[in-house]
């Protein structure tokens, strides 16, 4: 069972109208974004792109850590998790942060057309093979989707502990990316940017009074972010 403080944290945020607001609508954005990134990337696969002349890459052997990188992943997923059960605007900051980034990644691999990296060895992730149906992707390359979801858990996350573990993680996972030559250099580079352009939108948006129904000012009810 869920303790009394857990409980009323995600009370006392549901009973906020605009707070209801941005978790249902967010929920519902992000499960579509969910639910079209397989088309999505069906399409990109098929698409000709060119091969870049990466300088790291050229000097790089690769080598197989897609255990490693999804042990990463997943276990931040879980801290993430754990962390939003805990604290609801946790889950509303990566929600949003994560929509945004997604349509920035939309337009941006849709603009750059590019083929895999020289010497790529595929990614296997279980989890992820079956949301896929076990289709081969290569193609979701500018910018890299996985250094950007383990970035945003690192900005995501308030403990201390919890950030310097996710900080960590994001750059080992990047690394390992770039090791598997799953993603030019470029991609990993981009994706912290990207990701911090969008988490400080998000904060903006809904943390900084700018999204909040003037019923909800003029009832004098307190607003705890």
């Amino acid at each position: 069972m869920s303790s009394p403080a857990l409980t009323d944290n995600w009370t006392v945020t549901w009973n906020l109208r605009y707070k209801r607001y941005q978790l249902i609508t967010g929920t519902a954005i992000m499960l579509a974004i969910i639910y079209a990134l397989p088309f999505f990337f069906g399409y990109l696969q098929k698409r000709q792109g060119v091969v870049l002349n990466d300088w790291l890459l050229a000097r790089v052997p690769p080598h197989n850590v897609s255990v490693l990188i999804f042990t990463l992943i997943w276990g931040m997923a879980l801290l993430t998790i754990t962390s939003t059960i805990k604290n609801p605007s946790i889950y509303i900051t990566f929600c949003w942060t994560y929509i945004f980034i997604y349509i920035v990644r939309f337009v941006t691999l849709s603009l750059v057309a590019l083929n895999p990296p020289q010497g790529i060895i595929l990614l296997t992730d279980p989890v992820n093979s079956a949301f896929y149906h076990n289709a081969v992707i290569t193609k979701d390359l500018f910018f890299s989707g996985h250094t950007a979801t383990m970035v945003t858990i690192f900005l995501c996350l308030e403990k201390r502990t919890d950030k310097i573990i996710a900080l960590i993680a994001a750059i080992a996972v990047a690394c390992l990316l770039l090791l598997q030559h799953v993603h030019y250099t470029i991609d990993v580079l981009a994706a912290p940017v990207v990701v911090y352009a969008c988490y400080r939108l998000t904060r903006y948006l809904f943390f900084n009074g700018r999204i909040q129904p003037d019923s909800l000012a003029l009832s004098g009810e307190k607003v705890n972010v």
